[in-house]
């Protein structure tokens, strides 16, 4: 039974394969969900015939208790905050979030990660890591809540 199952969900999941590498059709999940607090306030920004975008960061906090008392709760607690750049491309979406989410909102955005390239002012190659945002679900005066789905 369990097999069958899992063979009939495999079976949703990859719904073509082809032995030509040109033909693989397949689906794959790409999907990042962050709860943290906004860096700073939102810009728009727009390149010569390109759709304007919504640009902000967020940061995530990790924390764990250190030292001896792990077990018992009597560790230092630690701390890591990692930045993230957030992208909303979505018409309707980037001006929500351009008006609504401020320095210091709560949010929870739900996007995809994408990997790219960029020229610095010193004609220097860079790597950027972004989340682009998905469409909003869910907006109230405390917490802006973006979803892919």
């Amino acid at each position: 039974m369990l097999r069958s199952g899992s063979a009939q969900i495999f079976r949703q999941l990859v719904r073509y394969t082809s032995t030509d590498t040109s033909l693989i059709l397949e689906r794959s999940i790409n999907r990042v969900q962050l709860l943290g607090r906004v860096g700073q306030d939102p810009v728009m920004r727009q390149v010569e015939g390109r759709n304007p975008v919504t640009i902000f960061s967020l940061a995530t906090n990790e924390m764990w208790r250190a030292g001896e008392g792990e077990a018992t709760s009597t560790g230092d607690i630690s701390q890591k905050t990692t930045w993230h750049r957030v992208s909303v491309f979505k018409p309707g979406l980037r001006d929500v979030a351009y008006q609504y989410v401020k320095k210091g909102s709560r949010i929870l955005v739900e996007g995809k990660l994408d990997y790219g390239e960029y020229v610095d002012k010193n004609q220097v190659r860079r790597q950027a890591t972004t989340i682009i945002a998905g469409q909003q679900t869910h907006v109230h005066a405390y917490t802006v809540f973006f979803s892919t789905t």
